[in-house]
């Protein structure tokens, strides 16, 4: 077995668990991405607003992406962290 391999073993239940995490907490850390968006975009007195909405924006996108993959490995096809039905 090669490093790569081993890597993965060893993350693929770190990646589930952050998967099911997102799944159950997903509005909290939306809020939570959302909260520290505004107050890196205080500090820097809107100078990067454009920017730090890109970034807050794809971090949602990757955390709606990995809550998907948690249910369609779980099968519960239940209604995700914005209530939408998979």
């Amino acid at each position: 077995m090669g490093l790569l391999d081993n890597l993965k073993a060893k993350l693929g239940p770190l990646k589930d668990r952050a998967g099911d995490l997102a799944q159950q907490h997903g509005d909290r850390i939306e809020q939570g991405l959302d909260k520290a968006a505004r107050a890196v975009d205080e500090r820097t007195k809107g100078k990067y607003s454009r920017q730090i909405g890109t970034g807050a924006g794809k971090a949602k996108d990757a955390l709606g992406r990995l809550a998907e993959e948690s249910r369609r490995s779980d099968g519960s096809g239940g209604p995700g962290p914005r209530g939408q039905i998979s």
